[in-house]
């Protein structure tokens, strides 16, 4: 039997102890699924004979090291940042390694050991970061063979909840890291470039400069800019490219109205808020207005985000239930974020029967034969429960599934690297389409840009 060590078990393990214990039998596969917490780790191995639960403290190097130096190949699950450590003594042990985390400089930095060992350490092999790549390189390198020059591409992904499950007014839940959620597109402008021309947006206008998705079936969404859209230019071989955006996908009118907390400041995430631990919602929104002595909370709030007494925004504050004097924050020496993450979440947790969705769509604009040309690339994928999650499958198939091919010799380039050969993408693609991740590839017409606008 070939032990794959797992670490890690939380909620982005489900779909991948499951995917690996399936194979267990005729791939001959022993799993080892280690957490600190083995209650958690028995959870997720359902008492399979293929299987061991292991309580590990991976900052134990005795019984980390014990563990890595058993197993066959490595799957680490844990925060990025913890990565690191497991990576050295993948090195030391002759293991190969499998993340689905952004390659840091500190892991880039074992590249040059890992491909003198022959060893994998497989990065970004997840959703996004991992199928994002996947399916755009498979259609860039399609067009390239073909001749065609990349003048454009946009790629967009969210995680949302599913259409059955979508009845709140900011047509949104929290699927998956809610402080991610809080903090997104803070730390810089947005960089990415249109036309040749590079373009920024500033925090303070980030969530009103969208641009509008039609999925089929789906209908409308909205995508507002990622922090840096450019970190996989060259990475793509898209460094002539024109235009260059990736963003990240809500329903219509999330943006707009998320951008009434960027303005007030309930984002910031820099500074403590005096007296956290007692505050209701009420004087939290209250602590980010003017003092006047006859106008409510409710007056002063319309007045300073200019909301009309029939604006759908109002309704949608008023959901959250911010004006409740109350409920308590209860948070003791609390950030303005970490406290709107707190009432947020009271709205948006996921219901037991609640499921959730996982949008992406590129888009590919290209030249071949003097003509100008474009494909639309769509991927839905709706989770079956709160265990088995559309994050937890689009996360961790990949993750097992390249995880295989590297035990069985598909996958042999060395190195630290991401998911972007063609021996890679191939072949996971085709079978994430037997776990109904597909994308619907369509030629529409280049949709273009007058140069003179820009």
């Amino acid at each position: 039997m070939r032990n794959v060590l797992i670490i890690g078990a939380g909620r982005s393990a489900s779909s991948l102890i499951r995917y690996l214990l399936s194979k267990s039998n005729e791939e001959k596969l022993h799993i080892t699924v280690a957490d600190l917490s083995l209650e958690l780790a028995k959870a997720k191995t359902h008492n399979h004979p293929n299987a061991t639960p292991l309580a590990l403290d991976i900052f134990n190097a005795e019984e980390r090291k014990t563990a890595i130096q058993n197993a066959s190949i490595i799957i680490s699950m844990l925060p990025a940042h913890l990565h690191i450590e497991i990576a050295k003594d993948c090195l030391e042990f002759k293991k190969h390694l499998v993340t689905a985390s952004y390659i840091s400089d500190a892991m880039q930095a074992l590249n040059d050991e890992a491909i003198k060992n022959n060893l994998i350490f497989m990065n970004e092999i997840g959703l996004d970061p991992g199928i994002d790549h996947m399916s755009a390189m498979k259609v860039i390198d399609e067009i390239r063979a073909k001749g065609g020059k990349m003048l454009l591409f946009e790629s967009f992904c969210g995680g949302l909840v599913a259409p059955e499950s979508d009845n709140n007014l900011w047509n949104y839940k929290f699927t998956w890291a809610p402080r991610n959620v809080v903090l997104a597109g803070q730390g810089g402008a947005a960089k990415f470039i249109q036309e040749g021309t590079y373009k920024y947006i500033p925090y303070s206008a980030l969530f009103r400069r969208t641009e509008f998705l039609e999925v089929e079936g789906y209908g409308k969404f909205e995508a507002y800019s990622n922090r840096d859209s450019l970190k996989y230019r060259s990475i793509y071989g898209l460094d002539d490219i024109l235009t260059l955006y990736r963003g990240t996908i809500r329903r219509v009118g999330f943006s707009r109205a998320w951008n009434m907390f960027v303005q007030l400041g309930m984002t910031d995430d820099s500074y403590v808020i005096e007296g956290s631990k007692n505050m209701s919602y009420r004087q939290f929104i209250n602590s980010f207005l003017p003092y006047h002595p006859t106008d409510s909370v409710e007056i002063k709030t319309r007045l300073i985000l200019k909301i009309d007494q029939d604006d759908i925004m109002w309704d949608k504050l008023l959901e959250l239930d911010l004006f409740n004097p109350n409920k308590k924050v209860n948070l003791p020496n609390a950030t303005p974020a970490q406290i709107l993450q707190k009432i947020l979440t009271d709205s948006w947790a996921l219901e037991p029967d609640d499921k959730d969705m996982i949008v992406m769509y590129h888009k590919f604009g290209y030249e071949l034969n003097g003509e100008k040309k474009q494909i639309d690339s769509k991927m839905v994928c709706i989770g079956e429960d709160q265990t088995y999650t559309a994050m937890a499958k689009t996360v961790g198939l990949p993750v097992a599934i390249a995880t295989l091919l590297i035990l069985n010799g598909k996958i042999t380039t060395p190195g630290v690297q991401l998911p972007i050969k063609k021996e890679v993408y191939e072949p996971i693609l085709k079978e994430l389409e037997e776990y109904g991740v597909i994308f619907n590839e369509q030629k529409v017409p280049y949709f273009g840009y007058n140069p003179d606008l820009f």
